[in-house]
């Protein structure tokens, strides 16, 4: 058995790789039109009806159809990547968690991470949303206490102050 690369291949680089028995019924499709617009005689439609029913690769598909319109044949593509989790997201996350460590030192920047990873997610198609959602309610949650917080420092002294 040989092994080979597929590189400079007609087929894409897949040239070797095996077909299945839907792309042999696309290609006779392919045959079928051609033999029905006039393109192929009886002969050459049997004869590359034949070859495409033996083909046992995507090259050798590819020969059979390739100068016929349509006959280029999609290629089986690799399935794409997943993608990847937003990293603005998860560092407005971290950020705002890291208020129950860092206080509200953390505060500011989970909230502007969590709205630049939300345009980032929407421009790039990437996963995060609900992690990038997350950093922001702690983020907003942070600062709401905080802005609590020093509202009660300052009824504290203003009574202190009157007493």
């Amino acid at each position: 058995m040989t092994v080979r690369s597929g590189y400079g291949s007609p087929a894409g680089g897949n040239a070797y790789l095996r077909t299945s028995s839907a792309e042999r019924e696309r290609a006779i499709d392919v045959l079928k039109a051609g033999y029905a617009e006039g393109r192929l005689t009886k002969e050459e439609y049997d004869g590359r009806a034949e070859q495409a029913f033996a083909a046992r690769t995507a090259g050798e598909l590819a020969r059979v159809t390739a100068d016929l319109p349509g006959g280029h044949l999609a290629q089986p593509a690799w399935p794409a990547a997943p993608p990847g989790t937003n990293a603005l997201a998860i560092a407005s996350l971290a950020c705002g968690v890291g208020q129950l460590f860092l206080g509200p030192l953390s505060t500011f920047p989970a909230i502007v991470l969590g709205h630049m990873a939300r345009r980032e997610i929407r421009r790039t198609g990437e996963n995060g949303r609900g992690i990038a959602a997350a950093g922001l309610a702690l983020g907003w949650t942070g600062f709401a206490l905080l802005v609590l917080a020093c509202l009660f420092i300052v009824v504290i002294f203003s009574a202190l102050s009157h007493g």
